[in-house]
């Protein structure tokens, strides 16, 4: 019995440094994978802002009742839009009222993405000679938008595209927006 003793190492005798050894490696790879992923996830979450918090989640609840009001104007108005808007921020907006309806000189055009704030987009288009009301936006790429025409009178109820974003009717006379046009 003692010659089988001798002809095993031992592994407390071995001679060789603890950084030699895979067993010390493997117990500290578990840990340190854990600590790349929570600095990775530290990175992703200051990198990226999440457009669905509101800070003024209470003022917005409150301003909801002014949009109504204004919603309810123009469709007492008898308001409908046509809203065109090419891939290269062209945007016409053809707008007819009730008969003796005076329209503005002015609207403002609002593009808002459906999650994320930052991509939204808004500009004023100016009544042309012809009547419709044109100017530019920042090119809008194909994808899921809401589209909303508006003064600080009245506003239009948002019409959702998805697709390529040509041409959408808002109307506020039925309560319903639907999107003509729009490729998906």
């Amino acid at each position: 019995m003692s010659t089988a003793r001798a002809a095993m190492p031992n592994a407390a005798t071995s001679t060789a440094p603890w950084y030699r050894h895979r067993w010390p490696w493997l117990l500290m790879l578990g840990p340190a994978i854990v600590v790349a992923a929570g600095v990775w996830t530290l990175w992703v979450a200051i990198d990226s802002d999440d457009g669905l918090v509101a800070d003024d989640y209470y003022k917005r609840g409150l301003a909801i009742n002014r949009v109504l009001e204004r919603v309810e104007r123009a469709r007492a108005l008898g308001l409908v839009a046509i809203v065109d808007v090419a891939s290269d921020g062209a945007a016409s907006v053809a707008l007819t009222g009730a008969p003796g309806v005076a329209l503005p000189t002015v609207v403002r055009l609002s593009v808002m993405h459906p999650t994320r704030a930052g991509l939204d987009r808004t500009t004023d288009l100016v009544r042309g000679p012809r009547g419709a009301y044109v100017g530019r936006i920042e090119p809008v790429p194909a994808g899921r938008w809401r589209v909303a025409v508006e003064t600080t009178d009245w506003r239009l109820p948002a019409a959702e595209s998805t697709g390529e974003l040509r041409s959408v009717r808002l109307d506020a006379g039925t309560g319903a927006t639907a999107s003509v046009g729009s490729r998906p």
